[in-house]
């Protein structure tokens, strides 16, 4: 478990992190802690490992919930009574969702990632969390904005109260794409705040040349952010790359779409 280190010292009253591919019962390809029900990867293996999760972070099992994740934005704030759904089968999980939200304690949100940006939401004022799963179509759709709109409308958090971080992903340096995302891109960058010199580049030439670009996911949710009103104090952002790091994550790209998935995981704490 890779956990949020500034943010479990803050904030005693939430769990938040990222899990690595070590430690489960999974068999290659999904060797060996993958968390995702859609890889092919046995039931009773993801069940084991998810269930292991919940009860190092001290959850019960039953507090499981996730999301059937599409590359979309859409956005499902859950209730007690959501509580579990999709921690068996994926069936019963919120269908056609990227992104989970709560003040409910002793709700457990999960997410599941092979090279896709996994986003952290916490409004301590309210008390509210939320998970958002961003690839390069849920960045362009700036799912992170829809989070902050979502959890404002629902808990009445306000942008400059609410805690962000990005976990791991592929980084720039190996997220090489074509000319089609990056019509999708560019359109974006030009609404986006300017970040300043130092800031990490967008997008860079790709040593592989033929036009394709190396793009940086981490930086361009960072700025959408920012434009969403989250103050650039408020953002924890992850350098592990997960390409570049094989013996600790699942990588899609790496591993040429068949592989296991990483989770990541916010909770607010039961009293």
């Amino acid at each position: 478990m890779l956990e949020l280190t500034p943010w479990r010292l803050a904030h005693r009253q939430i769990t938040v992190g990222f899990t690595s591919r070590q430690g489960g019962v999974g068999e290659a390809p999904y060797a060996s802690f993958n968390c995702a029900l859609h890889v092919g990867d046995k039931p009773e293996s993801v069940q084991r490992n998810r269930e292991a999760l919940a009860q190092a972070l001290g959850f019960p099992f039953e507090s499981w919930t996730s999301g059937e994740q599409t590359h979309g934005k859409t956005i499902a704030v859950v209730t007690e009574e959501d509580r579990g759904r999709g921690r068996l089968e994926r069936e019963s999980a919120f269908a056609a969702t990227d992104g989970l939200a709560t003040n409910v304690p002793g709700v457990l949100l999960t997410s599941f990632y092979a090279d896709c940006v996994p986003l952290y939401f916490y409004d301590p004022q309210v008390q509210a969390v939320g998970l958002a799963h961003a690839g390069w179509k849920g960045t362009v759709a700036e799912i992170a904005s829809e989070m902050v709109q979502t959890m404002g409308s629902a808990f009445g958090s306000k942008p400059g109260n609410i805690r962000c971080a990005i976990g791991p992903s592929i980084g720039d340096c190996c997220y090489e794409v074509d000319d089609y995302v990056m019509e999708h891109i560019r359109r974006l960058e030009l609404e986006l705040p300017s970040a300043g010199e130092e800031a990490p580049a967008l997008h860079s030439a790709s040593p592989g040349g033929a036009g394709k670009r190396l793009l940086n996911l981490k930086e361009m949710n960072r700025r959408i952010m920012i434009k969403a009103g989250i103050l650039p104090t408020h953002i924890e952002c992850t350098s592990w790359c997960t390409s570049c790091n094989p013996d600790l994550f699942f990588s899609y790209r790496k591993e040429n779409g068949v592989t296991g998935r990483m989770a990541s995981w916010i909770g607010i704490k039961e009293s």
